[in-house]
């Protein structure tokens, strides 16, 4: 029998510990470390020659520079593109890491909830920290917007400050989910496939189909967790 979910199993690389703690280098972190080199090679190759007619990888860099750019301008105004660099990274970190689940023998490591948790994290403790420095004490009156009835804050700010401290968590468990589910999905088609053998044909077809939805599924939880950084952005930069 196929484990469907044995596809998420830690394994070491090379095991290696220090002091009682284990250090090894997992089949988890050679995929972050792919993920990053991958970036790197990208646009170390792409933007290698600055030509007037643009090769096909730099007109895909520069693509995606404006979408991200215009994630950003539609979300947080223009003011927000100051933060380009941090949101970029994010784009394409999250994007890579779910695009590298589909090649075979490689590992999904956005598919751990510790990883997009700690992304999620990231982001928010970022944009927290941003509207404190930029705004000081006056950041906390998103917990209570311009013009609402003094009489309900008791109900208004604790419902608010709830909203806003599950950020991390709807953002990460979004992301998470839709990447275990539809690699857990692949999985049990491909043990049919193997279990029926000639008879197969029918999972190995609904397979197929599966393969391209999830490639889709792959971008579309990188836009939208790009899309909601954005949004937390905003509300960092310009509150209500």
């Amino acid at each position: 029998m196929i484990d469907p979910l044995h596809q998420f199993a830690i394994s070491p690389v090379f095991k290696w510990s220090f002091c009682g703690v284990d250090l090894s280098f997992t089949n988890s972190s050679l995929a972050v470390l792919v993920a990053v080199v991958l970036v790197f090679v990208l646009f170390a190759c792409g933007l290698k020659k600055d030509g007037m007619i643009p090769s096909r990888l730099q007109a895909f860099i520069e693509m995606m520079y404006e979408l991200v750019a215009g994630m950003i301008t539609g979300n947080a105004g223009k003011a927000g593109l100051k933060y380009f660099p941090f949101v970029f990274s994010i784009f394409f970190f999250v994007l890579l890491g779910n695009l590298l689940g589909m090649v075979p023998y490689m590992f999904t490591f956005t598919s751990h909830i510790i990883v997009t948790f700690t992304l999620a994290m990231i982001v928010f403790l970022f944009v927290t920290i941003l509207g404190i420095v930029l705004h000081g004490f006056h950041f906390f009156s998103l917990f209570m917007p311009k013009g609402v009835s003094i009489f309900l804050a008791p109900i208004l700010i604790p419902v608010e400050m709830i909203s806003y401290m599950s950020r991390p968590i709807s953002l990460s468990v979004r992301l998470f989910a839709n990447m275990m589910a539809g690699h857990t999905m692949m999985k049990v088609f491909a043990g049919f496939v193997a279990m029926l053998g000639i008879f197969g044909v029918a999972p190995m077809a609904v397979n197929v189909v599966l393969t391209g939805f999830e490639v889709v599924i792959s971008m579309l939880q990188a836009y939208i967790f790009t899309v909601l950084t954005c949004v937390y952005l905003s509300d960092a930069v310009h509150l209500h």
